[in-house]
């Protein structure tokens, strides 16, 4: 039997939380993605320091994330990331249903940094099970459990008061990089527009011939 998550108190924190964010965008900068290494950073790829490094906003709750994911990210990761010719940077920034993705992300950390990236490419392909009518909150559930969390751990992770409170940075913290969607794209601090893999390549290719 599943668990019965406590996510009341989530979710009064993600709407603090986005009505922070509904009224920090009318005063946030555009000081760009910064490269440099943040708290709470995931990352694949290259080390730190390296020439070329991407960092991706993103949510687990986002349907333009979850395409990009599934169409993008697999070549994306063969051509620059398993070459270590990019240092490739993930970072949280929830969407609606905010308590979804709240939970989605962290979750994926309590699954630990080794699970971190495969916990969030299921939820992002489990959008579908949710367009069919599955609560996600039972999609969170069987991925967590998948990745080696028991029901006690959950029901721990999701009630974490100092992850929540991590997040909720990390959320600020891309606001003042003038992030307002997902998925946003920056290479070397510079945004791209386009997040197709050409659109990608360009700006990544001309980093790494300089």
């Amino acid at each position: 039997m599943a668990p019965k998550f406590k996510f009341a108190a989530m979710s009064r924190r993600a709407a603090i939380t986005a009505a922070a964010m509904g009224a920090m965008l009318v005063v946030a900068g555009c000081s760009g993605g910064s490269t440099s290494s943040a708290e709470g950073d995931m990352a694949k790829g290259a080390p730190e320091g390296a020439k070329v490094t991407v960092v991706e906003y993103a949510s687990v709750t986002c349907g333009a994330c979850a395409a990009w994911n599934e169409q993008i990210w697999p070549e994306f990761k063969t051509k620059y990331v398993d070459t270590n010719k990019v240092r490739f940077v993930f970072r949280e920034f929830p969407t609606p249903p905010q308590d979804i993705a709240a939970a989605g992300f962290m979750l994926a950390r309590c699954a630990g940094e080794d699970k971190y990236f495969d916990v969030l490419h299921a939820i992002m392909a489990s959008q579908r099970e949710w367009q069919a009518g599955i609560d996600p909150r039972q999609s969170l559930n069987r991925i967590a459990q998948g990745a080696g969390l028991s029901a006690a751990e959950i029901e721990t992770c999701l009630n974490d008061k100092k992850a929540v409170a991590d997040l909720e940075k990390r959320i600020q913290s891309a606001i003042k990089a003038g992030v307002t969607g997902t998925p946003t794209f920056f290479v070397n601090d510079k945004r791209v527009a386009d997040p197709s893999l050409a659109g990608l390549s360009a700006a990544i290719d001309a980093e790494l011939a300089k």
